[in-house]
């Protein structure tokens, strides 16, 4: 729906709530007309339940609200005396219309200082969990959520098993655009693997369907920086349509909500205006190359041979030979290119140029396709471009404001953007392009978009698989990492901690450091100098 709608829709629901507690209100001693304002009848409210005022930010909170309302319904019904279990279960169920039996049928009286806390150790504890739920989906969906690295696209900028906190108040918080949603989980309930949204994400239906029609516009909170060339982020992939990322052939395409695609992490090496181009696997912008900071470490792939060393299976020989590739930091796992009968090793250069002079290594070369050849998995799938993951572009990349001339060599560039981002139909008829059906020779972008890219160049689906990246689908820049286990991905069969990695920055420059142990003194602090004050007081 449109703000203007859902702005109807609220209306409408403040009338209903008006009409099943207006005489509640009475029975509080407040005035009739008070249960019909919007806004003030919930502060009113909050009076009335002896609740503090800012519950009711709570419950205009997406996701939140879904917790905060029924809780609002339930204080009402004790705050009349219906404070049992069967009176609580009755407010849920009914959606809050228990409160029109007590309006208008149960001879109900107000109750006057009432004791809020719960009567029962359960009631506590349900109390305590609820609320539990609550701050912590604030502070996931609008200032800081977990992030787990889940593949080496990064490497060796970012580790597989590297656990994150992603800000959100950098880039600026958006607001969830679909209501109705577990709280805390992604796009599924853990263990269940079931959809934890209400939507319809079948293609026919998602613009038709009443479930859709519950979704918000975007809106983003200001943030206190723009998205920077090199920046790492976490968005939401463009044309995601898996139910679940590990699995890539699923019954059919599923098309998600902008806010419950799948999450990745990448460097955004392009952004808006700026024209990119990829030359051997080396990132040119507006003609530059470009300079990356002095932690990212860029790998590539190279053909490998072995020497000396007998294997009857892939797995044999990955066993055989990640011990030796492990001294010099290649650790990203080694591949079988079957059309050119070599092995196959992702490996910055500096670790290329070292590892090449171990005994049971007989070669090491570069592995990239030439220039011209064209690969079909690269964006934007056209016979016209013949680009591939080594050589890519010249593109441009979009910007809110900026008008581009369109023509039959880049409308497959630009129609994903202008269709499926900005909300147009993209059509082409003979040597003439259609936009709502209007013959179109430009167009001018309403938002800016990124380019996003695995350090990882040759082993990684990113910006050059599936295009522009637009600013309503980022979540938020990358700034700890928290803990980091090798492993995760070998189902922590033989795992361990990386502790030079644990409590260190993401972005920065020079060599990483830890706070670790700075921050195991400051909570050893804070706790002794609460002992301490608390025996004072005590005293």
């Amino acid at each position: 729906m449109s703000w203007t709608q859902w702005f109807i829709f609220l209306l409408i629901l403040q009338i209903i709530h008006g009409l099943g507690t207006w005489k509640l209100y009475i029975k509080a001693g407040r005035k009739p007309w008070e249960a019909f304002v919007p806004v003030y009848n919930a502060v009113i409210l909050m009076k009335i339940i002896s609740r503090p005022w800012w519950w009711v930010i709570l419950m205009f909170l997406p996701i939140v609200n879904l917790i905060m309302i029924p809780a609002a319904w339930v204080e009402t019904a004790r705050a009349f005396g219906k404070d049992t279990k069967l009176d609580a279960l009755l407010c849920i169920v009914t959606l809050g219309f228990y409160l029109y039996y007590l309006n208008y049928v149960a001879g109900v009286n107000y109750v006057e200082k009432r004791k809020l806390t719960p009567k029962t150790s359960t009631g506590e504890w349900i109390t305590s969990i609820l609320f539990a739920i609550v701050a912590a989906t604030i502070v996931h969906t609008y200032f800081f959520q977990p992030f787990v690295i889940p593949s080496s696209s990064l490497e060796k900028s970012l580790l597989v098993g590297d656990f994150l906190i992603v800000s959100k108040i950098h880039y600026g918080p958006r607001l969830p655009m679909t209501t109705v949603g577990a709280p805390m989980v992604h796009d599924t309930i853990p263990k269940l693997g079931t959809k934890s949204y209400l939507f319809n994400d079948h293609f026919e239906e998602r613009n038709t369907s009443w479930m859709n029609k519950l979704q918000l516009p975007y809106f983003r909170f200001p943030g206190f920086e723009k998205i920077e060339r090199n920046d790492i982020v976490v968005f939401g992939q463009p044309a995601d349509t898996l139910v679940d990322m590990n699995k890539f052939t699923p019954d059919r395409n599923y098309y998600k909500p902008i806010d419950k695609k799948t999450n990745l992490v990448k460097r955004c090496v392009g952004i808006p205006g700026d024209t990119l181009e990829v030359r051997n696997g080396i990132v040119y912008i507006n003609g530059k190359q470009n300079k990356l900071p002095n932690r990212a470490k860029v790998q590539f792939s190279y053909d490998i041979e072995f020497a000396n060393i007998t294997a009857n299976s892939m797995y044999e020989l990955s066993e055989k030979v990640k011990p030796i590739l492990k001294k010099y930091d290649i650790t990203d796992g080694i591949g079988y290119d079957n059309q050119r009968e070599t092995f196959i090793i992702q490996a910055t250069q500096e670790a290329a140029k070292k590892a090449v002079v171990h005994p049971n290594i007989a070669s090491i070369t570069f592995h990239g396709e030439d220039e011209g050849i064209r690969d079909s998995r690269v964006f934007p799938h056209d016979l016209k471009h013949n680009w591939n993951y080594n050589f890519f572009g010249p593109i441009w990349i979009p910007k809110a404001g900026a008008t581009i001339n369109l023509d039959m060599d880049n409308i497959s560039i630009y129609k994903r953007a202008i269709g499926e981002y900005e909300g147009h139909n993209v059509v082409t008829r003979g040597n003439q392009i259609f936009i709502d059906n209007k013959p179109a020779t430009s167009y001018t972008f309403k938002q800016d978009y990124y380019w996003m890219m695995g350090d990882n160049r040759h082993n990684s689906i990113d910006a050059r698989a599936w295009g522009f990246v637009p600013y309503d689908h980022v979540i938020g820049k990358p700034v700890f990492i928290w803990m980091s286990i090798d492993g995760i991905n070998d189902g922590l069969k033989n795992w361990s901690i990386r502790w030079d990695r644990v409590f260190t920055t993401v972005s920065g420059t020079g060599e990483r450091t830890s706070y670790l142990i700075p921050f195991i003194i400051l909570v050893l602090g804070i706790t002794f100098f609460n002992k301490w004050r608390k025996k004072k007081k005590a005293k």
